[in-house]
């Protein structure tokens, strides 16, 4: 980490009511970051990297078997509950050595749909699978991964550990049937009576950090700790695509501890709470493009762990490829954090649009000194935002416990180029308190438009600013 700055260059803050910094337009680049690592020195373009990532994402192939479910007792009532036909027919194609089981036309009820390797679970155009919301069908409880926090848990409504080529694919419809009335209300806070998760979450805060052993995390009946909708454990060669997903209860696609995952052509609309739409956590190459993003937290937010368990286990997220996405309502169109102990690198967003009143913020950064990691080399390019409420960037080092922990967060290597914004109350939100560090971040190229009041740039360390466009200014750093 680089030695601590001085009060006076700590706080640097650029608003239109005090004017801003304007030199050429021939300002040089900022030149003090190995991209890929952090040695000081000058390298190639960081985007080289992304063709040989996308080498390595490929979707898995499957036998050219089908297993339709209605030959193994479902009914597409909407009333029968399939869950049992589901599983005979996972079981089946598994047995035979893969291939697909097919949803067809009409609605299936069911309750937690466990997958194994070599399957594909295809939802057919007009297929819709609805989950049932009784929290005792989704007993007994599971291994999972809850807000970066290892335990034994409700099973997510569809859910695989340690599988390899397994897929979810077609264009029917995933409802997870969550609302009020049921898996939200767990959640607790204003207009949602007890009971609720805030004493088993606090509970198990605390087990993972007197490193309670995992099998003893025990959260399930009673405990209303929502299930993920999508979640691959510890898998590889996954893919999920042309779904739409609808009404999850909690985060809605969850892949963790996997390698080589593709998601694209989804659909999720879904606006409960902690409703993020895809959220890679502790994950190798994946690639996330051509998705509608319309949800009630982070579209995509990208993770590795919460505390005391993203430490213990160390498995950064790396090689992230987010393209050609369309972020509507949420907290943050891309966020890296906060469940990020674990560190990020190598994450690489390009073609995205992303446009509401509901999405407020572009580029998302949250993490505090209880979480600490290290989060580097982070780029985007070609992104077009047109109104988001809060800033283009955020990186925010006070987010919850703020600076009241022991380890140091992180933030260096992020650049932009080309991105454009019509309105928003800032174009950079970034602050850093002395002990953390936000560092080498350069703006290229970019025009923030309707910008209500200017930069925060508390803490940053060699910010580059060049040709960016600010209300119509031209801005850069010497």
């Amino acid at each position: 980490m680089t030695e601590p700055i001085s009060r006076r260059s700590f706080v640097r803050t650029s608003s239109l009511a005090i004017g801003v910094l304007a030199v050429s337009d021939s300002a040089a680049a900022c030149t003090s970051v190995q991209h890929g690592n952090s040695t000081g020195t000058t390298a190639a373009d960081p985007w080289e990297q992304v063709p040989a990532i996308l080498r390595r994402i490929v979707p898995p192939t499957f036998a050219n078997r089908d297993f339709v479910i209605t030959a193994f007792g479902a009914v597409a009532d909407g009333k029968t509950d399939c869950t049992a036909a589901l599983a005979k027919a996972v079981a089946a194609c598994a047995q035979a050595g893969g291939g697909r089981v097919v949803v067809p036309e009409g609605r299936f009820l069911t309750g937690p749909v466990h997958l194994q390797s070599r399957v594909n679970l295809h939802v057919s155009k007009g297929a819709t699978l609805a989950f049932l919301t009784d929290p005792r069908l989704y007993l007994p409880a599971v291994l999972t991964r809850w807000e970066g926090m290892e335990m034994m848990g409700y099973s997510p409504l569809i859910y695989a550990n340690g599988v390899r080529d397994i897929a979810i694919t077609g264009t029917g419809t995933l409802d997870g049937q969550a609302s009020e009335s049921n898996w939200w209300a767990w959640k607790g806070g204003k207009d949602r009576p007890l009971p609720n998760q805030v004493a088993a979450r606090n509970r198990l805060q605390e087990l993972v950090e007197s490193k309670t052993p995992v099998a003893e995390r025990v959260f399930a009946d009673g405990s209303y700790l929502r299930p993920q909708f999508i979640q691959f454990y510890r898998s590889r060669n996954v893919l999920i695509e042309g779904v739409t997903i609808l009404n999850s209860p909690m985060w809605e696609v969850h892949p963790v501890e996997c390698t080589n995952v593709t998601v694209r052509d989804l659909v999720i609309r879904t606006h409960g709470p902690n409703n993020d739409g895809c959220d890679p956590e502790s994950c190798t190459d994946v690639l996330i493009e051509r998705c509608l993003f319309d949800t009630g937290d982070d579209c995509i937010a990208i993770k590795s762990g919460r505390n005391e368990d993203g430490r213990r286990l160390n498995i950064p997220t790396q090689n992230v490829i987010v393209r050609d996405c369309t972020m509507k309502d949420g907290h943050g169109g891309v966020t890296i954090g906060s469940e990020i102990s674990g560190g990020v690198r190598n994450v690489f967003v390009e073609r995205c649009t992303m446009d509401s009143p509901q999405l407020d913020r572009a580029l998302r950064f949250k993490n505090n000194a209880l979480r600490g990691g290290v989060l580097e080399h982070i780029y985007m390019r070609d992104c077009t935002v047109g109104e988001v409420a809060e800033g283009v960037v955020s990186i925010d080092l006070y987010y919850e416990e703020g600076q009241k922990g022991p380890f140091v967060p992180v933030v260096r290597d992020v650049e932009l180029r080309n991105v454009t914004s019509r309105k928003s109350q800032y174009g950079l939100y970034m602050r850093a308190y002395p002990k953390s560090e936000i560092s080498d971040i350069r703006i290229i190229d970019c025009r923030f438009d309707g910008v209500a009041k200017g930069n925060v740039t508390e803490g940053v360390q060699r910010l580059s600013l060049q040709n960016l466009r600010l209300n119509g200014q031209l801005v850069n750093t010497p």
